[in-house]
């Protein structure tokens, strides 16, 4: 059983490492291409094995990591290209794994709601220079907003 979907960023390049496939389930490169990390949000089912994508400190279990490839430094911030990406695979996930939008969260949100984890003070994703949002809440109801749309597009074409 899902609780939530997070969405991170890897205060890296525009593309994918070694460690990034380690930690999320999915990937997205500045260029909008979606990479599949090492582990399925199946494995994150139950994380008392260790084979798990390890990208909530304390809060792994139940919850399906979506990273966009950015934020090494200031000339690497998110793409439009990569949010779109990221909003969109997150709509299709939430239908996949019977989550609504609202159960989507940015990191810093998570570690704002649990800060007895060690994500508790993560700032990700509080920038979204491309249409000059800053904030932690501010950039999550934006990203909601628009995993919201995709959301109904999918819903309205399933149901024809």
């Amino acid at each position: 059983m899902f609780r939530n979907i997070i969405l991170h960023w890897t205060a890296g390049n525009y593309t994918p490492c070694s460690v990034d496939m380690e930690h999320y389930h999915y990937i997205i490169d500045g260029g909008g291409k979606i990479y599949k990390g090492k582990y399925s949000p199946l494995d994150n089912e139950n994380c008392t094995d260790g084979r798990y994508a390890a990208h909530c400190g304390g809060g792994n279990t139940g919850r399906i990591g979506i990273a966009i490839c950015c934020r090494k430094n200031i000339n690497t911030p998110p793409t439009q290209k990569q949010v779109e990406a990221m909003c969109k695979l997150a709509a299709e996930l939430c239908i996949t794994y019977g989550l609504t939008p609202a159960k989507v969260l940015t990191h810093a949100e998570f570690g704002q709601q649990n800060p007895k984890t060690s994500s508790f003070g993560k700032i990700d994703i509080n920038s979204l220079p491309y249409v000059n949002k800053t904030g932690i809440s501010e950039c999550g109801s934006y990203l909601r907003n628009k995993i919201l749309w995709y959301f109904t597009k999918a819903k309205e074409k399933q149901n024809g």
